[in-house]
């Protein structure tokens, strides 16, 4: 169609193309023009207290929803802000796209000391997105957005850029088709289709593992673990998969217990599974499970390149491998059901009192919320959660304390949550400490009526640090930030709180919170509330 739009406009007419819905940011002097469209769109924005929290509020609505989390951003700080969640959404394979401004054209690169200027923009996001590009030239400005959902939908997905200079920004787009990105999806080939199955019908004790790539095919993975009698061990961002079923094994496989399942196996597949040290060696032992014979099945080929290599590597998205492989291979009867519980119950029992309390307070929040989304910061009890939970549905346990491991990161990613789950209650799980890297973000929740529960587990500091410290014979410093009083805080912003005298007050807190339309907080202290630890 023929417009006389500006590239800013149109910029927002192919974001509306390419279904998004909401955007998460700060606007700034050098980004107003991108927002000259986005008032008569339908697309909702969202503003965050800071930029890290526009990535993560992206991250959030991300997970929850399956779509990419959309981030606009001034250059300069407001991107270098955005970085940490980028870097989050890239060691978890989360879909981002990140648009900020950056100065005129004939300024780039020349060191003028211009407001906002960094040395070379594009080459530090260059470093570690997945795809950034700087739009000079209005008119491939079609093709830059199809490239960015491209790379988001087709392959690994994570964190994507585009920078506009000021200058470009204003300037007449032309005509633009206004038409949604397909990307295409790989499928597995034949002939290792083939190769797969034999192996499979080989082998009497099957064990799968399934990473944060598996979600959305718990369905079609639920079919065929049951055709082949076979344990699946579910990583900290695939639980909820297998809800309820024999088969389930919700263990992290850094315990003892799931190891020895692990290497009982004599095959072993790998679902959209980076193999990562924050789910496979939380310990940081430097070893990865025993596995006999390994097949890996992952979107993204350099990944299937990696240690652990795999007997058999397989290109494919987790659907279309678990949906094709089923009428290949012959049904098992054997034993997987009880090689499972077996491996549940003895990884339960290899965790410390402590631990299973932790595990036990978080339970109280499903049985409180059974529709709940809990997202968590690095925070014990949620470390805790990371080594066992077990969780009624899929994408309903996430946090930051795996990959990147950024503190703040809860808050913000739980309105984000919140944003594309309107309907679902969601609980921000987050520590005192890490609590105060995003506290503002509280306004934000306020702002936007997200429907949060902040339940901040308060231990005075940065108690596993601590304890770490003390573990390695180091006198802790620096592990005693002083905190606020955090209801006050809340009341400020307009929000009811709560502190527990008592952990048999949470379901009662947690409803009545729930029936709020606006956000609510929640507070329990290691020590002052009763039944919070072993």
């Amino acid at each position: 169609m023929s417009t006389t739009k500006t590239v800013g406009e149109a910029m927002v007419d192919l974001l509306e193309a390419n279904g998004v819905e909401v955007v998460f940011g700060i606007p700034g002097v050098h980004t107003v023009e991108l927002y000259r469209g986005l008032a008569a769109s339908k697309i909702r924005h969202i503003t965050p207290r800071h930029e890290q929290g526009a990535g993560f509020m992206a991250d959030g609505y991300a997970r929850v929803t399956g779509k990419p989390g959309v981030a606009l951003v001034i250059t300069g700080p407001g991107l270098t802000n955005t970085i940490t969640a980028m870097a989050q959404a890239r060691q978890d394979s989360v879909p981002m796209l990140v648009i900020s401004g950056v100065n005129r054209r004939n300024s780039l690169g020349h060191g003028r000391g211009l407001l906002h200027e960094l040395p070379d923009q594009a080459a530090m996001m260059k470093s570690f997105a997945l795809y950034s590009h700087t739009l000079v030239d209005p008119a491939d400005l079609p093709s830059v957005i199809a490239q960015a959902f491209s790379v988001m939908g087709s392959a690994r997905p994570g964190p994507v850029h585009i920078e506009i200079p000021t200058d470009v920004m204003p300037l007449p787009a032309g005509e633009i088709a206004l038409k949604a990105t397909r990307a295409p999806r790989p499928s597995p080939d034949p002939a290792t289709l083939a190769e797969l199955a034999a192996l499979c019908d080989r082998s009497r004790r099957i064990v799968l593992m399934c990473g944060g790539g598996a979600p959305s095919a718990d369905r079609s993975v639920t079919a065929l673990a049951e055709r082949l009698d076979a344990p699946v061990v579910l990583t900290t961002n695939a639980r909820g998969m297998l809800a309820g079923h024999p088969l389930r094994v919700p263990a992290s496989p850094s315990l003892n217990a799931t190891r020895a399942l692990i290497a009982d196996a004599d095959l072993v597949i790998g679902f959209g599974t980076e193999m990562g040290q924050t789910d496979y060696d939380m310990y940081a032992t430097g070893t990865l499970p025993a596995m006999r014979t390994f097949v890996r099945v992952d979107i993204d080929a350099q990944q299937l390149a990696r240690e652990p290599r795999a007997e058999l590597p397989v290109l494919s998205t987790v659907e279309a491998a678990a949906v094709l492989l089923l009428p290949l291979v012959k049904a098992k009867n054997g034993d997987g059901a009880e090689r499972a519980g077996r491996a549940r119950e003895a990884a339960f029992e290899e965790l410390t009192p402590k631990i299973r309390t932790e595990i036990g307070v978080i339970g109280m929040v499903y049985e409180a919320l059974p529709d709940a989304i809990v997202v968590g910061d690095s925070t014990q009890a949620v470390y805790a959660g990371n080594l066992y939970l077990d969780v009624a549905r899929p994408r309903s346990w996430f946090n930051a304390a795996t990959g990147f491991g950024a503190l703040g990161y809860g808050p913000p990613a739980a309105i984000g949550a919140a944003i594309g789950a309107p309907d679902r209650p969601v609980v921000c799980l987050t520590g005192d400490g890490g609590f105060q890297f995003s506290l503002a973000e509280i306004g934000s929740a306020a702002d936007a009526g997200a429907r949060v529960v902040f339940l901040v587990w308060n231990n005075d500091g940065y108690q596993e640090i601590e304890n770490y410290m003390v573990e390695s014979g180091i006198e802790p410093e620096g592990v005693k930030p002083s905190a606020p009083d955090f209801l006050d805080i809340a009341r400020a912003y307009g929000l009811p709180a709560v502190r527990l005298s008592d952990v048999g007050e949470l379901a009662a807190a947690l409803q009545a919170a729930a029936k709020r339309n606006g956000p609510s907080l929640i507070e329990i202290h290691q020590t002052r509330t009763r039944g919070a630890t072993a």
